[in-house]
């Protein structure tokens, strides 16, 4: 076994370009940092291409499973040494796995949905954390899949990735238009309730129980013209304070959890 004790070794600093979309778009590839992350992404099947372990890093059970059962990932296994790892990961998390991977690629036509879905719309969120915090709460409460119309980031920014826990590779995820996602909603006949600050209707008002979707914007600028059809019902959540708006994060968990709170107790008394 051979392992990498220079910074300056080319699979290491290509890796490193991988922190920037430019060459996370060039290469087709993304990083995956993170014991926990890692083991999701191999649960759900993504392909790696590289990984690099340092084992006195990993410590964690997560990492420990994945030491298991390296020769069955199909992964080229670099090991580094401490410092080189230092280098690889993100901030103070250097839990001794980090790999290159292939982004999950699905489109809307691709995304299998149960009987009376619950699907989540975000437009143009541009902060990683945010979409990864969303995805976050969407698998916790049940979320169907997620759609990312006119997104402000790439999907599988390192950010996101470890905002979301690793559920970024378990909710059904893909990328659209605006245009292509709300025509693909209707055709499905989903009840469209767009969070807006000035919706006509309080958000624990409205009927989450059959399939419908929840359409969230980014904070700066909100929701753009395309959810504004007669269709479409614009729901608010309370403020009762000085500020006018919720991170986007909270507000999806509020209404996602409002949604799972009318579903359990339909399923309840049925």
């Amino acid at each position: 076994m051979t392992t990498i004790t220079s910074p300056h070794n080319p699979r290491v600093k290509n890796a490193l370009r991988l922190r920037d979309r430019r060459h996370r778009e060039k290469q087709g590839r993304i990083l995956i940092d993170g014991a926990r992350e890692l083991r999701r992404a191999i649960e759900a099947g993504v392909g790696l291409d590289e990984l690099f372990v340092c084992e006195p890093r990993c410590t964690s059970d997560d990492a420990r499973a994945i030491l298991a059962r390296l020769d069955q990932l199909g992964a080229e296994i670099l090991h580094v040494a401490e410092p080189v790892f230092a280098r690889l990961a993100f901030g103070q998390r250097a839990e001794g796995l980090l790999a290159v991977a292939e982004p999950p690629r699905t489109s809307l036509d691709q995304l299998t949905l149960p009987p009376q879905p619950l699907v989540a719309v975000l437009e143009h969120v541009e902060k990683p954390g945010n979409i990864g915090a969303v995805l976050r709460s969407a698998d916790a409460a049940g979320v169907s899949a997620v759609i990312v119309a006119d997104a402000g980031t790439d999907l599988f920014n390192p950010n996101a990735i470890r905002a979301s826990l690793g559920t970024i590779f378990r909710v059904p995820l893909c990328e659209a238009t605006p245009a292509e996602t709300l025509a693909w909603l209707r055709h499905r006949r989903l009840a469209i309730f767009a969070a807006r600050v000035d919706g006509s209707v309080p958000y624990t008002a409205v009927d989450y129980v059959g399939g419908a979707a929840i359409v969230l914007g980014s904070e700066a600028a909100g929701l753009s013209d395309a959810w504004s059809a007669d269709d479409i019902q614009a729901v608010r959540l309370p403020m009762l304070g000085i500020a006018d708006s919720l991170n986007v994060s909270v507000t999806a968990a509020i209404l996602f959890y409002e949604a799972l709170r009318q579903r359990t107790t339909i399923e309840n008394e049925v």
